[in-house]
Formats: structure tokens, C-alpha cells, sequence
């Protein structure tokens, strides 16, 4: 399950966009783009580590973009087309949803039974709680929106990945 957000569409310190905050001379490698009128500043680095993970997981975007990921970013990014993306209620907020986290209904039905990694930079403690109670293999991994993914979490989810196919 991949966020975009904090993810793949960096943010500055304290909110602020990626060209706001952060010293010019060490932003990552990126592009700025315009969706749907929103600023994003989306990083290069992100997209070739999701590239790599695609080997060894079934990418399913997991963001309130929905349908926009694919509209956007296999174009922008080079990232494969075709990837499903969940649905979310609507009017969904914290604790209307399963176990509090307004991602987590979609999420539980989607993944079913299945081992499940979940990239996002906004993880709340139902999430963690949600993980520790599933019967499959379940791997969250936090990004710091102002980095997003980077070798550090590419690394651990391909470790826990190939770790689940040896078991």
C-alpha cells in the first residue's frame, strides 16, 4: 500500500512546500508539478525505489489521490500504469472508520488474508494496533514527508519481503 503524500509528493519542515523550507541546494532530485491546481514537488528518488519494489510486492496506491495517482504519476514519474488504488468513504475521519484511521476499512478489505506493507508518512496508533492484531505478516513503514521514500525504507521492505518468500 503506497501514500502519496509524504511519500512520493514531498513537503518541507512544518508543512511548508519542498521549495519553502528546505535549502534549495539540498532539495532531492524532483520535479514540480501542478495537479489539480495543488503544488507538489514530486521526487525522483521516491519513484525509482517504488520501481525496485515492484519486484518483490503488487503496488496498490493507498492515498486520497484514488484515481488521480494514475492519472498523474506513472506520466510524471515513469512509475508502471495500471496500478489499482483504493476507495475511501467519503466524510470518513478519525474514528469513523476501522479502528480509528480513516484509511484502514479500505485498506482491511482490500488486503483481506494477504502479507501487507504499508508506506505513509501519517501512521496513528490504531494503525499500529490494527498491524499487531492481523493474522498475515503486516510491515508498516513511516516516511518523513520532507524525504519521503528513500533507501533506508526501500531497504526494509525489500528485506522483510524477501524474508516472508524464505519462511
Amino acid at each position: 500500500m503506497v501514500d502519496i503524500d509524504g511519500v512520493l509528493s514531498l513537503f518541507g519542515p512544518n508543512g511548508a512546500g519542498i521549495g519553502g523550507g528546505i535549502d534549495r541546494r539540498a532539495r532531492p532530485d524532483g520535479i514540480f508539478h501542478s495537479i489539480d491546481g495543488i503544488p507538489h514537488f514530486l521526487s525522483s528518488e521516491a519513484a525509482v525505489h517504488l520501481l525496485a519494489l515492484a519486484e518483490d510486492f503488487d503496488l496498490v496506491w493507498c492515498s486520497g489521490w484514488e484515481e488521480k495517482a494514475e492519472e498523474y504519476l506513472p506520466y510524471l514519474l515513469g512509475l508502471p500504469t495500471g496500478l489499482p488504488f483504493l476507495r475511501f468513504e467519503r466524510g470518513q475521519g478519525a474514528g469513523s472508520s476501522l479502528s480509528g484511521h480513516w484509511k484502514l476499512a479500505a485498506i482491511d478489505a482490500y488486503a483481506g488474508t494477504r502479507p501487507l506493507a504499508w508506506i505513509d508518512d501519517a501512521f496513528d496508533e490504531s494503525c499500529h494496533t490494527w498491524a499487531e492484531e492481523r493474522s498475515a505478516p503486516t510491515l508498516l513503514v513511516q516516511t518523513e514527508p520532507e524525504h519521503g521514500l528513500t533507501q533506508k525504507e526501500a531497504q526494509q521492505l525489500t528485506e522483510w519481503a524477501r524474508a516472508l518468500v524464505v519462511s
